[in-house]
């Protein structure tokens, strides 16, 4: 018979913490599972160590070729026999041995759910230190309504990518997007969320390791643009998404994150030179790739010119503020509120 739950644990180069992983998953006290050791063609020794684990649940898959993180993701989830999935990274744990018997008992007794997660503890330098801030969701268990957990993502990406098991018929709907390598997780959360409800335990329960190989780290150190260009694109991808479920207030929501997104991303950059920042070149470039709508274009570089005046307005910038403010209003003579601000800061600069 098929397992109930398989893990899918992508291996790069990380062989020394390897066993660490696996052995956290054997440790389970709920037994029915299988692990798939996804080795994406690694240079160091995981070939060795997958192999030296004897429990027959445990599969090494090596990869001919490089795959890149999220199509190696992608093929182990492909090949999982499991009701319920959990991907969780070569380098990361799960730190208590009933993890994995709680999550089961909450997924099986709420169908609706399409995920559940707990909090992240950090484990820096082998020692396990605080819970995670930006994946902490309340004191209590709970089970979120699809929609109200969709409007929390869209701030941010709320939820530590190891900490998360899935319904396997979520995965036969949507998969990692290889065009987002590093929103990839984020636009998934989104995407399950908009269809399913959210299980929360407020135990913190998987181990989230900080340390120099992280994709995060190298993308900061490698490729920083790609940050950016992920965060911006993610929430273009849900609100198409939105808008093809039928989920109009959604696609809304979508929409004001983006706006607000452009707005303080370009005011990175003007006024800090941030390198999460963009230039307003960089958002009429991502505009005109993301929408092939005129009236709607102009609709969005209006709110965007608003926002960007009202923003160096705070700043006591009334100079730059009167600017954008007269561009808002050329863009979009409608605005009234811009005439009455652009008359002041005309007085004020």
């Amino acid at each position: 018979m098929d397992p109930k739950v398989t893990f899918v644990v992508p291996c790069y180069n990380l062989a020394n913490l390897l066993p660490e992983c696996i052995n956290s998953i054997l440790a389970q006290t709920f037994e029915d599972y299988e692990v798939l050791i996804m080795d994406d063609c690694s240079p160091d020794a995981t070939p060795e160590v997958a192999q030296s684990f004897r429990d027959p649940r445990v599969k090494h898959v090596r990869n001919e070729s490089n795959l890149k993180h999220l199509a190696n993701y992608n093929k182990g989830i492909g090949m999982a026999k499991g009701k319920y999935v959990w991907l969780i990274s070569a380098d990361d744990c799960l730190s208590k041995p009933n993890v994995l018997e709680r999550y089961v008992a909450m997924m099986d007794d709420h169908p609706d759910v399409g995920y559940i997660f707990c909090p992240a503890k950090a484990l820096q330098d082998g020692e396990e230190t605080d819970v995670v801030p930006w994946s902490f969701h309340g004191e209590s268990d709970r089970i979120f309504k699809g929609h109200e957990f969709f409007v929390r993502l869209l701030s941010s990406n709320c939820i530590a990518s190891p900490c998360a098991m899935v319904r396997s018929d979520c995965y036969k709907i949507a998969q990692f997007p290889l065009d987002l390598p590093y929103a990839g997780d984020w636009y998934l959360w989104c995407f399950f969320a908009l269809r399913n409800d959210v299980a929360y335990l407020a135990e913190p329960m998987v181990n989230y390791r900080l340390h120099e190989k992280s994709c995060t780290n190298h993308y900061l150190s490698e490729d920083k643009d790609v940050i950016s260009i992920d965060e911006i694109n993610v929430r273009w991808k849900v609100m198409k998404n939105a808008e093809e479920a039928g989920c109009k207030l959604m696609a809304d929501k979508c929409l004001d994150y983006i706006i607000n997104d452009y707005v303080t991303r370009i005011h990175m950059k003007d006024s800090q030179n941030h390198r999460q920042g963009i230039t307003f070149e960089g958002f009429e470039q991502s505009l005109s790739r993301q929408i092939d709508n005129p009236k709607k274009e102009k609709y969005i570089r209006a709110k965007v010119l608003y926002g960007m005046a009202n923003n160096y307005y705070l700043d006591q910038n009334f100079s730059k503020a009167n600017m954008y403010y007269l561009k808002t209003i050329r863009e979009r003579p409608v605005m009234l509120k811009a005439y009455m601000k652009y008359a002041l800061t005309a007085v004020s600069r």
